[in-house]
């Protein structure tokens, strides 16, 4: 499958900024599963400082706001092609060892909410059945809702409030699984919707490691695994570490952040 992505960032400044650095994790993986056709990013009110690539493989592009603006844009649009292998990315790779994403963070480390959505499952032979058991009582637990949590909230916190949305459920899943002994981490990316085109955000799930598959993603929120719409962008031990923007900035009050997303399916000439 062929999907064309458009995200548009807006930040506004209430005064003029004096000094800004933003980090941005906007470039797709060329990975198991998709590969990269074209990727373009352009701004307006900032300038690239250099790109590189991050401890998990992500590349991270470093930008500096312009002095004296109170208004940044950046503009991501590209084409990737895509394949549905069931949501098993495979082998490990990367700079980190596979038990670095064994041990909790602080968005992941479970309390007694989380603990009872593991009670009573037992360590089991076919992890992969026991994985997706325990997707399935995350978001059974923890209803999908808008607007309830932010991107501060924990995963105990959230599996305590029982709503949320796909970083929350992608969160409690995967301290969960560390919980369980199961190596898990953080993704970020898009999600093609068969409903529409225009969305508000981009979308989150995780992905656990599992001997002699590898990685294998599970999209909680969906009660799924990823398949041929989705497009990895960055992944991490939590969402801290694969967030699509992060930054500092000084001298500029009462931010604002605006996001335009469009994804669609291409058609593939012959």
């Amino acid at each position: 499958m062929r999907i064309a992505i458009t995200h548009r960032t807006r930040y506004d400044f209430e005064e003029p900024v004096v000094h800004a650095l933003q980090r941005l994790r906007l470039t797709p993986k060329s990975t198991s599963g998709q590969s990269i056709i074209e990727w373009s990013m352009n701004m307006e009110g900032a300038h690239r400082e250099l790109e590189y690539e991050d401890h998990n493989c992500n590349t991270t592009t470093l930008v500096a706001v312009e002095p004296g603006i109170q208004q940044v844009k950046i503009e991501c649009r590209g084409l990737v092609d895509t394949n549905d292998n069931a949501g098993v990315i495979g082998r490990h790779a990367g700079h980190l060892p596979i038990w670095h994403f064994a041990g909790q963070s602080k968005m992941t480390k479970p309390g007694s909410a989380m603990k009872a959505i593991v009670s009573g499952m037992a360590d089991s032979d076919d992890r992969l059945d026991m994985l997706h058991e325990l997707s399935a009582k995350v978001l059974d637990k923890v209803r999908y809702e808008t607007g309830r949590t932010t991107s501060e909230t924990t995963a105990e916190e959230a599996a305590e409030a029982g709503h949320g949305v796909c970083q929350d459920h992608a969160h409690i899943f995967i301290g969960c699984a560390r919980h369980l002994g199961i190596p898990a981490r953080y993704v970020s990316g898009y999600l093609m919707m068969e409903d529409r085109v225009m969305q508000e955000a981009g979308h989150a799930w995780a992905e656990a490691f599992i001997k002699d598959l590898g990685w294998v993603g599970f999209d909680i929120s969906n009660g799924i695994s990823p398949d041929a719409r989705y497009v990895r962008v960055a992944t991490g031990k939590d969402y801290s570490e694969a967030a699509p923007i992060t930054g500092i900035s000084f001298g500029g009050s009462g931010d604002s952040l605006s996001v335009e997303l469009e994804v669609s399916q291409q058609t593939v000439e012959q």
